[in-house]
C-alpha cells in the first residue's frame, strides 16, 4: 500500500477509496491526493 506524499516509484496506483488510477512516470514522483475523491491510500 502506498500513501499520498510517498515516492513509491514508477507505475500505476489505484485509489483504495474510489478506484481512480494515478500513473507515476518517474521514480522521483510523489503520489498526490486522489484527483477524484481526495483519498490518500493507493494499491499498486
Amino acid at each position: 500500500m502506498a500513501k499520498t506524499g510517498e515516492k513509491p516509484g514508477k507505475g500505476t496506483y489505484v485509489c483504495k477509496t474510489c478506484g481512480q488510477v494515478v500513473v507515476l512516470d518517474d521514480n522521483t514522483d510523489t503520489l498526490p491526493p486522489c484527483p477524484k475523491c481526495g483519498g490518500t491510500t493507493y494499491r499498486p
